[in-house]
């Protein structure tokens, strides 16, 4: 089977069959395509050419270009499900790929704002919004139901207004596997979002671009955060968002909205929440996952201690 054909099909099958986010299927694809490319230039152009040699010197490839043994684990992973699917379904595929084995990621501690410097985040965005701009109203909404709710940000621009209950403070978001959960948040992100209901959505729909009326129903009109040009607000504009905040914060390691979520996750633990309670809240399938965030809280308890202790 030619390489390009079984590609689209197995996207297919990830998006129909297995329910995977828009996401999990483009960076399977994306993996795949990669795989595809150096397999041409082998001069493999159909399924029965992918082997265990072929794989890991595609691998060995992506080393030699400093790709980062995350991405070289996941690399292997999408090779490995992808040549299992092969053989399940009976399409022709070489053998050996079972075995295929990529370099263990390293663990490192995800990046984590103080109380202090999350306070500082949200007056900045909460001082921008008080001349009644539209977006600096949204803004205030969106950073504040990131940290209250450690969304993701895929979740984040999902959200439709009948997912949304202020009286209650819940949120209802679809998660990595289409699994919606319902998350709680506190007081001020309810405000932040009450006052984005009032003053900025409204004003954000006006500006939705032309089209029929049911397009805008169900594009627009749906969704809880819109852009500048009320469209439904896209995951590229939070990371602008998130990133300009965070750029004079002090800390190293990604400035994305990953950073507010686990922010979220470590004060949450800081203040004595349950891991499983945290687990429930992130969404999070293996509880092993949300463990990374007691790691974060003992590193820091160990800076306080080397910090305070005459004796440390």
């Amino acid at each position: 089977m030619l390489f390009r054909d079984a590609r689209e099909a197995y996207a297919e099958h990830l998006r129909l069959e297995r329910g995977y986010s828009p996401q999990t299927v483009r960076a399977y694809g994306s993996d795949l395509a990669d795989l595809e490319r150096f397999a041409a230039g082998r001069g493999v152009s159909d399924t029965s050419g992918i082997d265990l040699a072929l794989l890991r010197d595609w691998l060995w490839d992506g080393s030699q270009r400093s790709l980062a043994k995350a991405t070289l684990a996941r690399r292997s992973a999408s090779a490995k499900t992808f040549a299992a699917w092969l053989d399940r379904t009976g399409r022709e595929v070489g053998g050996g790929s079972a075995r295929l084995k990529a370099p263990r990621p390293d663990r490192t501690l995800p990046r984590v704002l103080g109380v202090r410097a999350m306070d500082g985040v949200l007056d900045t965005v909460q001082a921008r919004a008080k001349e009644g701009d539209p977006v600096a109203v949204r803004d205030v909404a969106v950073i504040e139901l990131l940290y209250a709710s450690g969304l993701r940000v895929s979740e984040l621009v999902g959200i439709d207004l009948e997912d949304l209950d202020l009286d209650r403070r819940t949120v209802r978001v679809t998660g990595k596997g289409s699994k919606q959960r319902v998350v709680p948040f506190g007081r001020p992100a309810q405000h932040a979002l009450a006052d984005y209901l009032a003053r900025g959505r409204r004003v954000l729909l006006e500006r939705a671009s032309a089209g029929t009326a049911g397009e805008r129903t169900s594009r627009v009109e749906n969704a809880l955060f819109l852009g500048a040009r009320g469209a439904r607000l896209g995951t590229r504009t939070v990371y602008g968002l998130v990133s300009s905040l965070l750029a004079d914060v002090p800390g190293s390691g990604p400035s994305g909205p990953h950073a507010l979520r686990h922010t979220a996750a470590t004060h949450l633990l800081d203040g004595g929440a349950d891991l499983r309670g945290v687990q429930e809240v992130l969404g999070h399938a293996s509880l092993g996952t949300t463990q990374i965030y007691t790691h974060v809280t003992i590193e820091r308890l160990r800076d306080t201690y080397r910090t305070a202790h005459p004796r440390a």
